[in-house]
């Protein structure tokens, strides 16, 4: 069984080291959704990621369909090259950058 570790880095922004495949994929699911609710804005650092496959792809996908579905922007960072390469052969790597909206960060009117 693989090792991950999800880490809150503080402001939305987080890291994912280790393996992120079938081994992980659905208790690395598991671990972010309470620490996802907090923030509208996510920022997930993957450089640290040893090992990907398709299972790592399609948590991804559901990461950037949930931000969807609850109004939230999400952004990528170091991209393992497996995963890109996978999400380019079955033509998804579009959909990984669906989540992010922002040109910049969107502040509330003063009232």
């Amino acid at each position: 069984m693989g090792d991950f570790e999800l880490q809150d880095l503080g402001d939305g922004r987080f890291a994912l080291t280790g393996e992120m495949s079938f081994d992980t994929a659905e208790r690395i699911l598991r671990a972010s959704e309470k620490p996802f609710e907090e923030h509208t804005q996510l920022e997930i650092d993957l450089s640290g990621v040893t090992n990907s496959d398709s299972a790592g792809l399609a948590l991804l996908l559901e990461w950037v369909t949930w931000a969807n579905h609850t109004v939230r922007e999400i952004r990528f960072e170091g991209m393992p090259e497996r995963v890109m390469a996978i999400a380019k052969t079955t033509e998804v790597d579009e959909l990984l950058s669906r989540g992010e909206r922002w040109a910049g960060f969107i502040e509330a009117p003063e009232t």
